[in-house]
């Protein structure tokens, strides 16, 4: 499915071509900050933090689901590194 992502790497959004499964992504249906991450997804080297809100997923790159233990905390700081001004 094309999904449209942020890449901070490159500071624009990108749309990619990704299949969400149970092979590659992590959800956390019962959490508090669910709609600040509701998924974590490894795709080609990197990984995509999604939120249950209007805001575009996060890709970035270099670091995969199994770096950060599926922790949902630590994909918090990911995302508030990436988008934090």
């Amino acid at each position: 499915m094309e999904q449209t992502v942020y890449n901070p790497q490159k500071g624009r959004l990108e749309t990619i071509n990704i299949d969400f499964t149970d092979e590659n992504t992590t959800w956390f249906d019962n959490h508090d900050k669910i709609e600040e991450i509701y998924t974590i997804t490894d795709f080609k080297g990197g990984l995509i933090i999604g939120g249950f809100n209007y805001d575009y997923p996060i890709f970035v790159h270099d670091i995969s689901r199994s770096d950060i233990n599926d922790d949902i905390r630590k994909a918090l700081d990911l995302k508030k590194m990436y988008t934090e001004t």
